[in-house]
């Protein structure tokens, strides 16, 4: 694990070589309740698949990654896509990226992608959310109720220096009722770089509507919807997603 100061916190990150030169780095952001190591092994195998240089890192407060000295607020993913992954990007040097992200991770990409729309090469999003549905909010309630019942406070714990912190950060944001109007659709016209959305057609936390909204205000977006996949598609359908992940990058990349 290496580690590299963003914004004065201490970010824990993985970097994988790439095994080609001239493809882009691809940055993966993980989710809400994610973490470096969550990611599993999907990096490398996604590194060898594509030949491309891979980074993934725990947001602040994430994983082993030092927190935000303030509580959390509703624009959390704003202060992510807008402040932090810009003052990464320039820390790591990295100039034109394609990021992939997953639940929080893809929303925060497309943030990204709409406030700085000559930067990435590319953006792929797996479950990402651009407003808030009763489906979402069911899920982050059942969720509650597991921690409070199970060992999934131990379970998660094997990932975070203070897993209590990270869900009680997420599932409490997203039950406020002030984050009820929260809203992102309004970076998704301003987005120039291709998209693939990807959603698992069991996903227990929203409806198609999340990526559908991303190919009605981004032109030619690429949409992938997964039978038998729920929230977590990089796990539910792997070899799926590393296929239609590599042939995204070359297109993006024009390799």
């Amino acid at each position: 694990m290496k580690h590299i100061t963003v914004k004065g916190l201490k970010l824990e990150y993985r970097d994988y070589s790439a095994a080609q030169p001239g493809l882009p780095t691809l940055l993966l952001l993980h989710e809400g309740l994610g973490s470096v190591g969550m990611w599993r092994h999907f990096p490398e195998k996604l590194a060898a698949r594509t030949g491309c240089r891979v980074i993934v890192w725990s947001r602040a407060g994430y994983g082993g990654s030092e927190p935000y000295p303030e509580p959390r607020t509703v624009r959390y993913m704003h202060r992510e896509g807008e402040e932090m992954l810009p003052a990464l990007l320039a820390a790591l040097e990295i100039e034109r990226p394609i990021l992939i992200g997953h639940s929080d991770g893809g929303s925060i990409a497309l943030i990204f992608a709409g406030a700085y729309p000559t930067v990435p090469l590319g953006v792929a999003v797996m479950a990402p959310h651009e407003f808030v549905e009763e489906e979402t909010l069911a899920g982050i309630r059942a969720a509650r109720k597991v921690w409070e019942e199970t060992d999934w406070p131990h379970k998660l714990g094997r990932y975070h220096r203070d897993a209590q912190r990270v869900f009680s950060d997420w599932n409490d944001c997203w039950l406020s009722p002030a984050f009820r109007d929260w809203n992102i659709e309004a970076y998704l016209p301003r987005i120039r770089c291709p998209v693939l959305a990807i959603q698992g057609e069991d996903d227990e936390y929203a409806t198609m509507r999340q990526i559908e909204v991303i190919a009605a205000a981004v032109p030619g977006t690429q949409l992938l919807k997964l039978p038998d996949c729920g929230h977590s598609p990089q796990r539910d359908q792997e070899s799926a997603v590393l296929e239609a992940l590599d042939a995204f990058i070359r297109r993006a990349s024009g390799s």
